[in-house]
């Protein structure tokens, strides 16, 4: 059976190429002391995605309100509906009454 070389000397020939030395030494350097390496580029990635789905989100509440008031400025028995059911508003003729039910508290 044969006795197996150590990493190091397996590794030593490609460390004696300058090439080699400078490329992997590039590579380091741009990876995790550069202003843009793979945690801040994955910090900024992560926190796109999280604001592309929030900008998702707050167009569809857009679009939602949007339609809301459209329709209530287009129908006036939907604008009345929104002032009773909202604002508590009432006719001159009318009484309302609000009903609040609380739930009793505990007794121990």
């Amino acid at each position: 059976m044969k006795k197996q070389k150590p990493v190091l000397v397996k590794i030593l020939p490609y460390l004696k190429n300058r090439y080699v030395v400078t490329l992997a030494a590039a590579l380091i350097w741009l990876g995790f002391f550069d202003r843009n390496d793979f945690i801040t580029t994955w910090s900024y990635h992560s926190k796109l995605q999280s604001l592309r789905k929030e900008k998702a989100y707050y167009e569809d509440e857009i679009k939602k309100y949007t339609d809301d008031l459209n329709n209530l400025i287009t129908n006036r028995h939907n604008m009345e509906k929104y002032a009773r059911e909202k604002y508590f508003m009432k006719r001159d003729n009318e009484d309302v009454f609000v009903i609040i039910n609380e739930k009793p508290e505990k007794q121990d």
